[in-house]
């Protein structure tokens, strides 16, 4: 029997923090909850299920990892939109100059798009309908 609620944090890294903190503050709209004395951002995602928020976490890629060849360190990760803002988000990624990519759900019935964040990992939104 799982005691799981849910998804705390998803980290990821970044080479350039600022671009980052662009894409997942300023377009996403996700704020800022850790103190700015911290190398790394904390950005709260969602209220959570047991009191802890959902986050994104961009940790600034070290030398030995930037070393590495980049990409293929995530799949992708998805945030969950409301029906009445996916339109909106969708629009607000392209006038930002990305190009949201269609996709459909295997399990759900819902709307997807995807895009690529600044690191290159894919970012999914996805909301409910009926129309699947």
């Amino acid at each position: 029997m799982s005691h799981i609620v849910g998804i705390s944090e998803i980290v990821l890294w970044t080479a350039d923090k600022e671009k980052s903190l662009h894409f997942y503050r300023d377009l996403l709209g996700l704020a800022v909850i850790s103190p700015p004395t911290l190398p790394n951002v904390f950005l709260k995602a969602g209220e959570g299920q047991a009191g802890v928020p959902q986050m994104i976490v961009l940790v600034p890629k070290p030398a030995e990892i930037q070393a590495k060849s980049s990409g293929y360190q995530l799949h992708h990760l998805a945030f969950e939109l409301p029906p009445q803002a996916f339109d909106a988000q969708q629009a607000a990624l392209t006038a930002a100059g990305y190009q949201p990519r269609s996709g459909k759900h295997p399990v759900l019935a819902s709307r997807t798009m995807y895009v690529d964040d600044p690191d290159g990992n894919e970012v999914e939104f996805i909301c409910t309908t009926a129309e699947g």
